[in-house]
């Protein structure tokens, strides 16, 4: 409070007014980062043995292998009953490794990316914000794949070893891949099938869940709430399994595959 003395000599009060600047709800990118890769690893404990599973069930019928084709939960039951339990869960470390980098960047960056794609063209509604998101998940699903594709390089090829001690442990797999195999053929092997695998569910997943939420709101159907959330996650989720399965079975092929075995990505795919 501060006196300003008038001519009068009748001192006079003025109130000083302290503005406080507004806080943003928003959470920073560090966060955004850290709890997307933690929420991913704490998913990926209690999905892997169906991770494994699935691993196995892709890679049937390439050559030396069994063809005779099994179902999900006979191979599940299989895996645990001729290998063990803890076959189901070969690979978690480089899993969890991969969960850490791929999914803090591909989910925690993607709506720091839209938001900045959205400043730069202005864009608001419609046909060009659905650029704006599939942009940013191209973008971020890109850049999580060239962070992360080592780990999940290791990763399928100890789901796909399983019990069969191929690798003494985690460390021992990145040595092998890299000393028999090199950087670029071993730990990289396959990253052009894997960026175009996770360039389509990341649209699928966080574009179509953008995209579902939107609709569901301002249709009226349903509130901003978790029943919202939940059915624009299973909507996105479908959408992106169906899209990317077949991408994903030649990603996995071309991971496991030993040196030499396929001159390129489209002999894979033939």
């Amino acid at each position: 409070m501060a006196a300003v003395t008038k001519q009068s000599g009748v001192p006079v009060s003025i109130q000083r007014s302290t503005i406080t600047p507004k806080k943003s709800g928003k959470s920073g990118l560090g966060v955004q980062l850290g709890t997307a890769g933690v929420a991913a690893c704490v998913a990926d404990l209690f999905t892997f043995p169906l991770d494994t599973t699935k691993v196995r069930l892709q890679i049937q019928g390439e050559g030396g292998q069994n063809n005779k084709s099994s179902g999900v939960l006979r191979t599940l039951f299989n895996i645990g009953r001729y290998e063990g339990p803890k076959a189901l869960y070969s690979g978690i470390v480089p899993g969890l490794q991969r969960q850490m980098a791929f999914s803090a960047i591909r989910i925690g960056g993607y709506e720091t990316v839209r938001e900045l794609y959205q400043d730069l063209s202005g864009a608001k509604t419609g046909f060009q914000m659905l650029g704006i998101r599939i942009a940013a998940g191209i973008t971020t699903g890109t850049l999580a794949i060239l962070c992360a594709q080592p780990t999940d390089v290791v990763k399928v090829r100890m789901q796909a070893a399983g019990g069969k001690g191929q690798y003494k442990g985690v460390f021992d797999a990145y040595a092998s891949i890299a000393r028999e195999e090199g950087f670029k053929s071993g730990l990289y092997r396959g990253t052009g099938p894997n960026i175009a695998r996770n360039c389509i569910i990341n649209v699928g997943e966080t574009v179509v869940y953008d995209v579902a939420k939107d609709y569901l709101i301002s249709s009226n159907f349903m509130t901003d709430g978790i029943h919202c959330h939940l059915s624009s996650a299973v909507i996105a989720g479908i959408t992106a399994t169906l899209l990317a399965s077949p991408v994903d079975v030649i990603k996995t092929r071309y991971m496991n595959s030993p040196r030499g075995k396929y001159s390129g990505v489209l002999q894979c795919v033939v």
